[in-house]
């Protein structure tokens, strides 16, 4: 068993935090204003009762061929997705539109 020596703990228990000061400080974080260019799409949904409202709606932020190529979804499924759009990611939904996109994208059929 080795004894630490009084003199030598004392010295470490002093000169650890003068270390830490002594130490470089860190490069500031540094923030740059960046771009990106959306892919752009004419595209819009098939014709069909109900087709307004997801134009109106959807496609400010989706373009129909994203929609379009999902894979068959249940009215109870597409219904999770519109409240999810509503309610977490605050997409400006008017609650009247919202049966009549999830009755139109239940009657969709998925293209490729």
């Amino acid at each position: 068993m080795t004894l630490i020596r009084p003199a030598a703990l004392i010295a470490t228990l002093i000169l650890s935090p003068l270390m830490a000061l002594a130490a470089p400080a860190p490069e500031p974080m540094r923030f740059t204003s960046q771009s990106i260019e959306m892919p752009t799409s004419d595209r819009i949904f098939p014709d069909g009762p109900g087709v307004e409202a997801v134009n109106n709606n959807c496609l400010a932020c989706h373009s129909a061929g994203m929609v379009l190529t999902q894979p068959k979804l249940s009215k109870t499924q597409w219904t999770e997705t519109v409240n999810k759009m509503v309610h977490v990611y605050k997409a400006p939904i008017d609650q009247a539109d919202v049966q009549t996109i999830v009755d139109y994208l239940t009657a969709l059929k998925p293209t490729p």
